[in-house]
């Protein structure tokens, strides 16, 4: 049995859960498609690639801009390039082996999203730098805040969001979406 949380624990998980969706709201839109792509591609029969143009015209986005998130993801090593007139990208691993922060961090780097520029050693109340020996309680809290988001991140896989695009989408959409990756990724 888990315990309830203090109030004081459940105002720290408020204020950590507030300063996530601010952190997501800040990643690129490069990130929301490349999740998506990885996705896209995790549904693929094995050996089967998709161009750029394919994942761009499925999710509706620019090619070229599409193109550079798909060149950083291949760089990481979470997609493979695929040469070839049928070539294309596909996932570089299996989708349960694929994390969204695999992701994330291949589109928009590894550092945590708050850099703290230790506005406290400025102003009127300022005091030697060698009196600042632990970071501020913001520092920390955004610290807390990004490793939680990480940890999450770091827990979904391909494989989860590939379920539940299953479990979740319309079956409208799924139909038209199945129809659609037969269409293209059928031998020409």
């Amino acid at each position: 049995m888990v315990a309830a949380a203090t109030p004081s624990e459940q105002t720290g998980l408020t204020q950590i859960s507030r300063i996530c969706s601010v952190l997501i709201m800040r990643m690129s839109d490069g990130v929301e498609w490349g999740i998506h792509c990885a996705t896209i591609l995790g549904a693929l029969p094995e050996g089967v690639a998709l161009s750029a143009g394919r994942l761009a015209e499925y999710h509706g986005v620019p090619a070229p801009y599409l193109a550079k998130h798909l060149q950083a993801l291949t760089r990481a090593g979470v997609f493979v390039a695929v040469p070839g007139p049928r070539g294309g990208y596909r996932l570089a691993r299996p989708a349960a082996e694929l994390s969204i922060l695999d992701i994330v961090e291949a589109i928009d780097g590894t550092r945590p999203a708050f850099r703290c520029t230790e506005i406290r050693r400025r102003g009127p109340s300022a005091v030697a730098a060698s009196e600042y020996r632990l970071p501020c309680g913001v520092h920390r809290a955004m610290g807390r805040a990004d490793e939680a988001w990480r940890d999450e991140l770091r827990k979904t896989t391909v494989a989860d969001l590939l379920v539940s695009v299953v479990t979740d989408a319309p079956p409208e959409a799924l139909a038209k979406g199945i129809r659609w990756l037969q269409d293209v990724s059928s031998p020409t």
